[in-house]
Parts: C-alpha cells; structure tokens; sequence
C-alpha cells in the first residue's frame, strides 16, 4: 500500500519522534491522516486477531514518552505496548539504557474496556520503575508473565488507582503488522507488530 510506505518512509530516520523536526512532523502527521483514510479495518476494537500481541512503537509525538530520553546519563531505547485481548490487558514497557548494569525500565499496565467500534477505555493499575537487572528483566514477553503471575518486583512497584489514572484510545488504523492510535491528550501513536 502506497500509504503505509510513505508514512514508514517519513517516520525513517526520526528515532520514535525523538529527531523529528518540525517539517518531518507535519509530513508525518499528514501520511498518518491519508493512511486512516483507508483504513482496512472498519471495527478496529473488534479485530482481537489483529490487536492482540506484542507491539513496539515506531513513531510517537507523546511528550511523556519522549521526555524519558530526556533524563541525565539515560537513552530511551525500545518501546513496547503488549496487548492482552483475553485478559484485556494492556502492558506498556520503556527500556532505558545509560552508564553500563543500569538499564532501567518503565512500565504501566492497564486494563482496557471497548467503548465503541474503535475506542476503548484505558485504566492504570500498576506502575514498575526499576534497574533491568534487579527486575530480572529479559524481553517483554518473560516480564508480562512474571506480572500476570503476581510477582512483586524489587523496584519501584506501585498500584494506580484507576478511577483517577484512566484515558482513551482511539485505534484508527490496524493491519496485520500496523496500528496507529490517537490518545486522549493528543498524542499520535504508530507501532509495527513484532
């Protein structure tokens, strides 16, 4: 598809947002409207086959996201949002990488609710801030199995009361290996399936 190259193409070379200058962000904002347009997926919320699994993210003009390459010593490195359908659960893992044995990570899981054919209601519930390395951290996949299963992590591991921590997503294009979001405070989201 003709679109989907070309917003993969603009996107090329921005590092998630992070160098993207300002032309290179309006150029890219506009091949995310054109590829919406031509959405394959009318029902987005409804195509679990297509949603669920393990999502690294692409291109964002999130600034909370983005301001984590911002912190002393540290690099934002990979991106990951590992979606649940069964359990509808939402994982969202930063690694951070920096001086050498302290890579961190930030992560926030949620459980979401649809609330229209491409909307769905997002809740925090748990925030881990830590070191990889006393996490125990390996990949996204052997984390999301040590959350579901309970553990307690020896980092910052804190439980969100969802009531107040909540938003929305707006999933406004999805194919087998692409999905693009628009959030409730404005911020675009592409991510490629892995």
């Amino acid at each position: 598809m003709i679109g989907k190259v070309a917003l993969l193409d603009a996107i090329a070379g921005t590092n998630r947002g992070l160098l993207a200058s300002v032309a290179q962000k309006q150029a890219i904002l506009a091949a995310i409207a054109n590829l919406e347009d031509f959405n394959p997926t009318p029902r987005p919320v409804e195509a679990t086959n297509l949603l669920d699994g393990n999502w690294r993210l692409i291109y964002t003009t999130s600034k909370s996201l983005l301001n984590l390459d911002r912190l002393p010593l540290f690099k934002l490195g990979q991106i990951y949002q590992c979606i649940r359908v069964e359990t509808t659960s939402i994982y969202n893992i930063a690694e951070i990488y920096g001086l050498p044995y302290i890579e961190g990570l930030v992560s926030v899981v949620a459980n979401f609710e649809p609330i229209s054919e491409r909307r769905v209601q997002v809740k925090f519930k748990r925030s881990i801030i830590g070191l990889q390395s006393l996490i125990s951290y390996s990949s996204p996949e052997d984390f999301i199995q040590q959350i579901a299963a309970g553990k307690k992590f020896a980092a910052i591991d804190t439980a969100l009361n969802s009531d107040r921590q909540q938003g929305w997503l707006d999933i406004t294009y999805i194919d087998d290996d692409l999905r693009i979001g628009r959030g409730n405070e404005g911020s675009v989201f592409v991510l490629s399936k892995t």
